[in-house]
């Protein structure tokens, strides 16, 4: 029955690219029951817990504060709330450790734990299917959850697609495939039913076609349990085999439903959305009990761990009050490292804090995990390219990122890397392949950050050019306006003008006719002609006329133009322009000296200059 119950269940599973088996360690601490983490005397909660922009504090030094309030709210569309995991007094906001490979500080929320685990009023919802998508949306922002066995990506954005993304499957990602690592096995056994809860209501908000449930098949407990939680429900229990890292995003959704999410996709542009065992435990605690995430499952593990197991850690616990409970031997460890042996990073301050995407501590001795080899020369063999999950040519982004090549990298799509360590684990020259991914993505976003800021500096320095230039062309604009306006005026003030060409032309034509009348008359008056008379009436005429009007034109020259200046007069008016631009010119040099001081004259200045430069 069983057999044919799980055959009937398992469907087909598709293969990836690449992929290794190294040991699985997993029974160090899978054999016992989840158990309740320390309560340490200080909490130390990072506003960066998540991928996105850094949530804002809501309290200051000094306030108590209650289980479950929220003490820093969502600053950005990518960002996710922080609650205070237990009651106390916020003692300090500033720079402390963070889960950082580099060890780096950032500003964090302390809490000085009272023990007294007091609760803020909270209630949950019996039925969410009275809540609209919207508001569960809104709950789950609000209660600070992020994904719970990856980067850490706030769970909100992930579950409000808009309405042109039609989500064809629901992957929920429950392979927890990297070595030692054994918290969402646990959760599985002890807790299917609130996890089954949790997808439920991904399913109300997502509305797919189909639910799948990936499991490694070295669970054979966790699969057993989630089966039967899973009995009556449309929910998909695949079995997958045991190969590392098919609890990668892209690479369990090839496996589970054979898409390929290319390069620079997402999944939801294929119709998946993927999440973790942990987020949708999370979801069902937020929206049923009313609960924020205010802890997680963890894995202490390791051969200098007297106790291995999991624990329910509180968000901002010191990993060396977790050591300390754990019953860790300090003296007897070789290397601590957050995360599994092939993603996580090795901790050289234990009293960084367990935050949201802390799945994993492992104490190891110098034996488990002895320091590496030194790094040898490249000897070309290509096994990284073989055992690449994201089927990218590791040993190029090698040289590229090695030589600071960042364009060849990202060519090469350096960005695609789930830098899951496949690579740098096969290689027998021992080069910490993954280190120099992560050197070359970090200056690449580094370069991005930087031109993001020069672009914005650029758009504000040609605004500022707009908005200069706009004033001249309105300053000119006004001058034009005035010199129009002074020469409507003055040619409506003047005298209507002469055509003193039109007059020269009728005083030569009058000069003309006296003298032919003169001429006319003494040939006459030769022939002893009876007109002759006549004749020197018409001259006396004539000659009036001419007289007439020369004079006219005499009175059009006497009303143009003034003459020329005198060479003395020509001197002064040299002399004053000489002047007048010196003065301009002094006047745009103090303008200019107080623009760049930021003197509050700056403007008088410049005004008197435009005054000065209109006179010269």
């Amino acid at each position: 029955m069983i057999r044919t119950l799980f055959s009937s269940r398992s469907r087909k599973v598709y293969d990836f690219h690449g992929g290794i088996h190294p040991p699985e360690r997993k029974a160090l601490s899978n054999g016992t029951a989840i158990v309740p983490g320390p309560m340490p005397a200080q909490l130390i909660l990072p506003l960066n817990m998540h991928i996105g922009a850094p949530a804002k504090p809501l309290v200051e030094p000094g306030e108590r504060v209650l289980k479950g309030q929220m003490i820093a709210e969502p600053s950005g569309a990518v960002s996710a709330a922080i609650h205070a995991p237990t009651s106390g007094t916020v003692s300090a906001i500033g720079p402390r450790a963070i889960q950082h490979p580099s060890g780096m500080d950032a500003i964090c929320i302390v809490i000085d734990t009272d023990g007294k685990d007091e609760w803020i009023e909270h209630a949950g919802v019996a039925d969410y299917t009275e809540r609209s998508p919207g508001e569960l949306v809104d709950t789950i922002r609000h209660s600070g959850i992020a994904g719970m066995g990856g980067a850490g990506f706030p769970t909100s954005i992930k579950v409000n697609l808009g309405d042109h993304q039609r989500v064809e499957e629901l992957v929920i990602n429950a392979v927890e495939c990297e070595p030692y690592i054994t918290a969402d096995d646990r959760l599985m056994r002890e807790r299917a039913d609130e996890i089954i809860a949790g997808i439920n209501i991904l399913q109300y908000l997502l509305n797919p076609r189909r639910t799948l449930i990936g499991i490694e098949d070295n669970k054979p407990e966790a699969i057993s349990v989630i089966k039967r939680a899973c009995k009556g429900c449309d929910i998909d229990v695949r079995v997958v085999p045991t190969k590392y890292p098919s609890g990668g995003e892209k690479q369990l959704i090839q496996l589970l439903t054979g898409k390929e999410v290319k390069s620079g996709q997402l999944p939801a542009q294929v119709g998946v959305v993927c999440q973790n065992v942990g987020t949708a435990y999370a979801i069902k605690r937020a929206v049923i009990d009313g609960e924020p995430l205010l802890s997680r499952v963890t894995t202490l593990t390791g051969e200098g761990v007297s106790q291995p197991g999991n624990m329910e850690v509180l968000l901002g616990t010191p990993v060396r009050d977790l050591l300390l409970h754990g019953g860790v031997d300090p003296d007897n460890i070789g290397r601590l490292v957050m995360g599994g042996p092939m993603m996580g990073f090795t901790l050289h301050n234990p009293a960084v804090p367990v935050v949201k995407t802390t799945n994993c501590i492992i104490a190891a001795t110098l034996e488990e995990l002895p320091e590496p080899p030194p790094e040898q020369p490249c000897i070309r063999c290509g096994s990284c390219a073989d055992v690449c999950p994201a089927n990218l040519l590791p040993q190029q982004l090698y040289w590229h990122a090695k030589n600071d090549d960042l364009d060849k990298a990202q060519h090469h799509n350096l960005m695609d890397c789930i830098e899951c360590g496949a690579c740098a684990y096969v290689c027998p020259s021992h080069i910490p392949l993954v280190q120099y991914y992560r050197y070359a993505k970090a200056e690449v976003r580094q370069q991005a950050a930087e031109q993001v800021k020069a672009d914005k500096a650029r758009q504000r320095f040609e605004a500022r050019q707009a908005r200069i230039e706009a004033e001249k062309a309105e300053k000119e604009a006004r001058r034009q306006a005035r010199l129009e306006a002074n020469r409507k005026k003055k040619v409506e003030t003047s005298a209507p003008s002469v055509d003193t060409a039109a007059l020269k032309q009728a005083s030569l034509e009058a000069s003309k006719a006296y003298k032919a009348a003169v001429k006319a008359a003494k040939a006459a008056e030769a022939e002893g002609a009876a007109n002759i008379n006549e004749l020197k009436a018409e001259v006396d005429r004539l000659k009036a006329e001419a007289d007439k009007a020369k004079a006219a034109v005499r009175d059009a020259k006497d009303a143009g133009p003034a003459a020329a200046p005198t060479e003395d007069r020509v001197g002064n008016l040299k002399k004053q322009v000489g002047e007048a631009s010196t003065a301009y010119k002094a006047a745009v040099k103090a303008a200019k000296a107080a623009e760049e001081n930021g003197d509050d004259n700056a403007a008088d200045l410049r005004a008197k200059a435009d005054e000065l430069k209109a006179s010269a």
